[in-house]
């Protein structure tokens, strides 16, 4: 896999997402993720690279089990023309029904949306009864 195809991915989501620097980016050790310009690029927008340990297959279990879900849901259902085609779908289907709508039972039976948000939420800031 070009690191270039990963190089993209990683500026959409910067540029999208914006998130506070020392974001902790976690992947495998794949070349692409280990390339000079990825690693520059991380370091450019202050994220934190994390990656898996060697021979250690669990510490992607999540993610594996996201691209699972894709096959199963979508793109096993689906016979793509084009690669344009496919990543459109591919897109819908992650924007439109995976982060907002599907529960995962990993976020408590929340979609990513959702949990997210109950994270994020701020909650107000209580006084104590005591004086």
């Amino acid at each position: 896999m070009p690191a270039g195809l990963v190089m993209a991915a990683l500026a959409l989501a910067l540029q999208q997402r914006q998130p506070a620097p020392e974001l902790v980016l976690h992947s495998d050790r794949g070349s692409q993720y280990a390339s000079d310009e990825y690693q520059a690029l991380l370091k450019q927008h202050h994220v934190v690279c994390s990656m898996r340990r060697k021979g250690n297959c669990w510490d992607n279990s999540v993610m594996e089990r996201f691209f699972l879900n894709l096959r199963m849901e979508r793109m096993w259902q689906r016979q793509y023309a084009n690669h344009d085609e496919a990543r459109r779908d591919i897109t819908q289907y992650i924007v439109g029904f995976y982060n907002p709508v599907r529960l995962h039972s990993t976020l408590g039976h929340l979609s990513p949306q959702a949990y997210e948000a109950k994270l994020t939420a701020k909650q107000p800031i209580r006084l104590s009864e005591k004086t």
